[in-house]
């Protein structure tokens, strides 16, 4: 099986990635997604952070929810090394390797589903969402924020990025078809972040 260049560069950047400017705007849209998760499901019991990285968020959630079991997955090795070490100390959060595509997790565990920044690397984005409805209990809630605009059209037809769902309508296709009824957009950071909330 090829090697995925976006995972390998994530494996790399893996140790600094909370630093520097980048850190500070990934810092602040992980606040944004976090308020707006929590807005829309004040209390969850089980949360799952699809694409977690470092783990920024769930160490973030975990302060603000000291009853809630918190996951997080990422096909990242350093990313999970970096996160279960910097929530070494909390009981209550783990994270495990693994792709959004197929989630090695149980139907229904989640109340609430969050991924940010992530959907974009997704190799399957429609198989992704799929995996997200499975583990949402029924009225579970996925919160996902990244690149979605109008003005990445001109992505879609040349480079790397091409036939990605990088606007809200490609956006609410899949997430219809991934069993996502229910959709509600908020902008959230720039012209470009945007988080769509999709109720299973």
């Amino acid at each position: 099986m090829p090697r995925d260049r976006d995972i390998d560069a994530f494996h790399e950047r893996a140790p600094t990635y909370e630093s520097g400017r980048f850190g500070r705007m990934h810092e602040d849209i992980v606040r944004r997604t976090i308020e707006l998760a929590l807005s829309t499901v004040p209390a969850p019991k089980r949360v799952l952070d699809v694409g977690c990285g470092t783990g920024l968020l769930l160490r973030r959630l975990s302060a603000r929810l000291p009853n809630a079991e918190l996951v997080g997955i990422d096909p990242a090795h350093g990313m999970i090394e970096v996160a279960s070490a910097a929530s070494a100390a909390d009981g209550r959060v783990r994270f495990i390797s693994g792709a959004a595509e197929q989630l090695p997790l149980r139907d229904g565990a989640f109340d609430l589903v969050v991924s940010t920044t992530s959907f974009d690397h997704w190799a399957d984005q429609g198989a992704g969402l799929a995996e997200c409805a499975r583990v949402l209990q029924p009225g579970g809630h996925l919160v996902l924020a990244d690149l979605f605009s109008a003005w990445l059209l001109p992505t879609l037809l040349f480079g790397q990025r091409q036939g990605r769902a990088r606007t809200s309508r490609r956006a609410d296709r899949l997430l219809e078809d991934a069993g996502f009824p229910s959709r509600a957009w908020h902008n959230l950071y720039t012209l470009i972040i945007r988080a769509v909330v999709a109720t299973k």
